[in-house]
């Protein structure tokens, strides 16, 4: 049986009259008027009570207070005793203990604790000012919620959004469709993600980037710091340098801004644009570090890299654009063409003005050997050191110095076989052309023959250390990744699908970024 709705009690009032003739049935009370529903207190400077309706209207200095949760104040108000539901207006203001909101018309249902105005509002919550076309307050959860346009400007950093679950206690921020954080660091955009405006952490999901001014960082889930400028990222990480032009994809990133360094790892890729051509660098770790015009790029744990005409492994990779070096470390091989080239330590040398390839030095135990077009032998040049020249990003002049060897298959215009160069000599000259072998000088003692095919034996047509690679040559960007990692691609995809699909925006933020600074220091 439901119980009957509580009078409203009349506790002071300094005059009271009735007077039909001006308001029927309400009695007049002027003079520090307080009246008691249902533990809520009502004081104005005159009200008219309509006892049958238990209802009251309130003018002048009207204040309704509900215990310490809430504080209603305005020019004017109405209270429904049956309803339980107030009403006020005229420069209405609701103080709660944590937020202040200032509006023209405010509405107050006590039944679901709920306060809503459908005016242009500012809430006040300490260093955080918002405005709305519209909102709604939550007393028991202290929550505004915003379904219009909504701006959050703090002293820092300004959000827009459409859809705003802000909690006054915490100043946890909840934005849902799409949405803005604007501050001098940086630009955010995000279509769900979390905000917590005291300790200035954030999560983002739904299309989210953040925009430095020279990087663009994109991914599934992106967490900030903005005390500590740090973000990282996971699932289809996309980091573009705009001045650099350059990209850095994976599915792990960290980012710190203060100290101008960016570390990837799950399936990373480093992507420079050089000359209308695109070098690809992959790692299991990638690590970038230094200002624009002082960047290096690191590359650990078994390295591949591809571009047009050339591609190669390594155990790491070191390339500074401030001195154009690429340095390959550890078991380096290079493909140029059909070429495969192998020596102890390996330099890729650039113009530093316009960072295009210019030379490419190999020290100690250099290799040089392709596949016969079109017999089953390979063509060798070995020696101690190579310098080469590079023409429009192409391999063009190559010298190969001291104790030089040569096995060579010699052949015509028609492609027919003339013989085999095989000789020693002190320097060695290749011009190439297309990426093949155009003419061959050789230089001071000379020491060999052209033999006929039938005249040199199968061993003898291999140099000592030949080890022909072939099937290993990187030949697209697809093939810098081994096969597991694109297994773990596949995997990644699906988990982030489902991930995306959730409906509540995580609040936990992932172990690997919690003691970020703890570990770094």
């Amino acid at each position: 049986m439901a119980q009957a709705p509580k009078k409203i009690i009349i506790e002071h009032s300094d005059f009271a009259d009735v007077n039909q003739a001006e308001i029927p049935d309400a009695l007049l009370m002027q003079g520090n008027v307080r009246v008691n529903h249902d533990g809520v207190v009502l004081t104005c400077n005159k009200a008219y009570f309509f006892q049958k309706e238990n209802y009251i209207k309130a003018f002048g200095n009207v204040q309704l207070v509900q215990g310490d949760t809430l504080f209603l104040n305005s020019k004017y108000a109405e209270y429904n005793g049956n309803m339980k539901k107030a009403f006020a207006t005229g420069n209405a203001v609701m103080t709660s203990p944590d937020a202040t909101l200032v509006t023209d018309t405010i509405n107050f249902d006590r039944n679901t604790q709920e306060v809503f105005y459908n005016s242009p509002g500012t809430i006040i919550n300490k260093e955080n000012v918002l405005k709305s076309k519209s909102g709604k307050y939550y007393v028991a959860e202290k929550k505004f919620q915003f379904l219009t346009a909504v701006t959050i400007t703090n002293p820092t950093y300004v959000i827009k959004t459409n859809h705003l679950d802000y909690y006054s206690n915490s100043g946890h921020s909840y934005l849902l469709g799409p949405s803005t954080i604007t501050s001098k660091a940086n630009y955010i955009y995000t279509e769900k993600g979390f905000y917590d405006t005291k300790k200035n952490l954030a999560h983002f999901l739904n299309k989210s980037y953040i925009k430095y001014d020279d990087r663009i960082i994109k991914a599934d889930s992106l967490y900030y710091d903005r005390n500590r400028e740090f973000a990282s990222a996971t699932q289809n990480v996309k980091i573009t340098d705009s001045i650099n032009r350059g990209i850095v994809k994976g599915h792990y990133a960290e980012i710190y801004k203060l100290k101008d360094s960016m570390f990837v790892t799950k399936r990373a890729v480093a992507i420079n644009f050089v000359e209308n051509d695109s070098v690809y660098i992959h790692g299991k770790k990638l690590m970038i570090t230094g200002k624009e015009g002082s960047r290096i790029i690191r590359a650990y744990n078994n390295v591949r890299f591809f571009k047009t005409d050339m591609s190669g492994k390594c155990d790491s990779i070191n390339s500074s654009s401030k001195t154009a070096l690429t340095k390959l470390i550890g078991n380096p091989i290079l493909w140029n063409g059909e070429n495969q080239i192998t020596g102890d330590i390996m330099h890729l040398i650039g113009d530093t003005k316009t960072q295009k390839l210019d030379s490419l030095k190999v020290l100690n135990n250099t290799f040089l050997v392709s596949k016969d077009t079109l017999g089953t032998g390979y063509n060798q040049v070995k020696g101690m050191n190579l310098f080469g020249k590079f023409l429009d990003g192409k391999l063009h002049d190559v010298d190969i110095i001291k104790n030089t060897e040569v096995v060579y298959y010699m052949r015509n215009d028609a492609h027919e076989l003339i013989g085999i160069n095989k000789n020693v000599s002190s320097k060695i000259n290749l011009i190439f052309n297309k990426n093949a072998v155009e003419t061959i000088t050789f230089f001071k003692q000379v020491d060999g023959d052209i033999y006929p095919e039938k005249d040199l034996p199968e061993n003898a047509r291999k140099l000592r250390g030949l080890v022909w690679r072939g099937e290993e040559r990187i030949k697209s960007k697809d093939d810098i990744f081994p096969p597991e990692e694109n297994e773990d691609n596949d995997k990644i995809a699906k988990a982030t699908k489902a991930e995306n699909d959730k409906k509540d925006v995580p609040l936990k933020i992932r172990k690997e970024t919690v003691n970020y600074g703890k570990k770094r220091k």
